[in-house]
């Protein structure tokens, strides 16, 4: 069982975090946030998202966060991973999703940095400790950009 997660609890706040990728010139990037000062787990990388609103989907809540906190809009392609976490301050259901951008150029405003990182050098950052299953599965599955853009699925990994 994963540090951190605690079975007697049952009610998790539902969050959803974009694994947004790019080809970059045949490298595939993610997208990665560092949480910022005076936020909890300030410093730590994070897929960037947020809460899941009362009657959304996790793919709406995703797209909204997205454009909320980045100002980009987003195609939600596949489901990557849910880990269940408890923190100090709270208990999550993290679930992270392959995203895509079709409009914008990503913009700071809640996290410290963001950065464009290699799917191999994931593991290099200091992640926030929901995020580490998602990254582990992205970093050591195959991730093809091009089948990402030439078919519209929605399947897992």
């Amino acid at each position: 069982m994963k540090a951190g997660f605690t079975v007697s609890h049952t009610s998790y706040l539902p969050v959803v975090g974009g694994a947004i990728i790019r080809d970059n010139d045949g490298t595939i990037e993610v997208l990665c946030a560092q949480r910022g000062p005076g936020r909890a787990m300030s410093g730590y990388w994070e897929f960037p998202g947020g809460k899941v609103e009362p009657g959304e989907t996790e793919e709406e809540a995703l797209a909204r966060e997205l454009f909320e906190e980045l100002d980009i809009s987003v195609e939600v392609r596949s489901h990557v991973a849910t880990t269940p976490y408890s923190y100090d301050f709270g208990d999550i259901s993290l679930s992270v999703y392959v995203s895509t951008i079709e409009e914008g150029e990503p913009t700071r405003s809640e996290h410290q940095s963001l950065g464009w990182v290699p799917v191999a050098d994931l593991s290099d950052l200091r992640w926030a400790p929901a995020d580490i299953p998602a990254m582990e599965k992205l970093r050591d599955t195959p991730v093809s950009y091009t089948h990402l853009r030439a078919h519209e699925t929605r399947g897992n990994l």
